[in-house]
């Protein structure tokens, strides 16, 4: 049987080129890491890279933004200018999208996130993220939600205006054509 979580070695090439052009003209995300010691990590970790090619295809532009200095794991976050495009208009959660009656999105950050092999920012991991660059001046992004605020019924996103990151509250059934998610990946 074959693994559909599997790259083709024509887009693995691909996926490592995109992956390591964006690592080396964003060096400040990345400082004291080293490219061929991710690209070990590809290697060993070969189904790692169906998740980066599924956070890639749908605009999320991944990069490496740091190491977990206690598991050696690199950690990747999409770092497209705005919300990934392909993962936008979405609802927060499988129950959120149920609860819709009428004019149902197509999907949920949450849903799409474990289909794609990935999980959806924290709240500390976006003011993290943010001090990168200059992310969601135009859209915002889902970010997990403690469970007390979503068992009300809520869902948090996030996004930056004004020089400032902002969290909201919204509920959780509702989408917007200007909210999606941001995913992180560790290798």
């Amino acid at each position: 049987m074959e693994n559909k979580k599997a790259l083709l070695p024509s887009q693995y090439e691909e996926l490592v080129g995109v992956l390591k052009n964006r690592f080396e003209k964003n060096m400040n995300r990345h400082k004291g890491i080293e490219w061929l010691k991710i690209q070990e990590k590809f290697e060993a970790k070969n189904e790692k890279l169906w998740s980066l090619n599924e956070m890639e295809r749908t605009g999320g532009e991944p990069d490496v933004v740091g190491q977990d200095q206690g598991t050696g794991e690199y950690i990747f976050y999409d770092c497209s200018a705005e919300s990934p495009k392909g993962r936008r208009s979405i609802c927060y959660d499988l129950e959120a999208l149920e609860s819709r009656k009428e004019n149902k999105p197509q999907n949920s950050a949450i849903e799409m996130a474990n289909e794609m092999g990935i999980e959806i920012l924290t709240e500390q991991d976006y003011r993290k993220f943010q001090q990168l660059g200059i992310f969601d001046t135009k859209t915002s992004s889902w970010v997990e939600t403690p469970s007390e605020i979503r068992l009300l019924g809520g869902a948090l996103f996030c996004d930056r205006r004004y020089n400032e990151v902002f969290v909201y509250h919204n509920g959780a059934e509702s989408y917007y054509g200007v909210r999606g998610f941001r995913g992180k990946l560790r290798v």
